[in-house]
């Protein structure tokens, strides 16, 4: 069998995130292994550089699997874009190393969480922004996020209490801007944990609100208490933008 590497973006609204689960068929792994076996002839596990959750998108998801076939890599990519969903699109297919894992062997991401601060609706960008009522005070999010860049302990940035591994994560960069209505956060480290973008936008929102000064950052991370954090932003802003290896 040969090991492959995909590049897929999906709209993840009415899905019920990446992730293969037993009580439900409408996730996005689940979708590409079934159009894959179906291709195959054979089981097909497909690996994810990150399992996105329920309403979460994608532009540049990675994804690696073993298949034989005798479909060259552009028809591989040609059958599934031809069966799968509109919201759902594979946008290259290569052959890979034997022992290239899309998760093991990713080295960084790139997330953007977008708000939308107007007075009236987006209606055609609707799907993929949080509406959010009212300004924001940038600045002081720039220097809540400031605090929050480097390596440290993210438990308290982190929705899974019975997390056993390590939550030491290095995040390079966090960019904060505003272009017209929108409001984006651009989220760039070496892994993150389960919801970890999404409570970390809702903390710097906090800050941009004057819920919660700047300063109190070390002291949330210090506590890694899940509490002290600020609320996990609804999944439709979020997009997982890049992999990298």
């Amino acid at each position: 069998m040969e090991n492959y590497k995909l590049v897929i973006q999906y709209d993840g609204g009415r899905y019920d995130g990446w992730q293969r689960q037993g009580n439900t068929g409408n996730t996005i792994q689940g979708r590409l292994e079934r159009v894959l076996g179906e291709m195959a002839g054979h089981t097909v596990e497909i690996h994810a550089a990150g399992r996105t959750d329920a309403g979460v998108h994608a532009r540049a998801q990675v994804a690696s699997f073993r298949l034989d076939t005798t479909l060259p890599p552009a028809g591989i990519r040609d059958y599934c874009n031809q069966y799968l969903p509109g919201d759902i699109a594979v946008l290259s297919c290569e052959t890979a190393d034997p022992r290239f894992h899309a998760r093991l062997n990713a080295k960084a991401k790139r997330y953007a969480y977008r708000l939308w601060v107007g007075e009236t609706p987006n209606v055609f960008e609707r799907r993929y922004v949080t509406p959010w009522p009212g300004p924001l005070d940038l600045a002081a999010m720039r220097r809540a996020a400031a605090f929050l860049t480097g390596t440290h302990d993210f438990r308290a940035f982190c929705s899974n209490k019975r997390y056993k591994k390590s939550t030491v994560r290095t995040v390079y960069e966090i960019g904060v801007r505003q272009d017209g209505d929108e409001v984006r956060l651009d989220f760039y480290g070496n892994g993150f944990l389960y919801n970890m973008v999404r409570i970390l936008t809702g903390t710097l929102v906090e800050a941009g609100m004057g819920r919660r000064a700047p300063e109190d950052m070390p002291g949330i991370l210090d506590s890694l208490d899940r509490q002290r954090a600020g609320m996990t932003m609804p999944p439709q802003g979020l997009i997982l933008e890049e992999v990298q290896y």
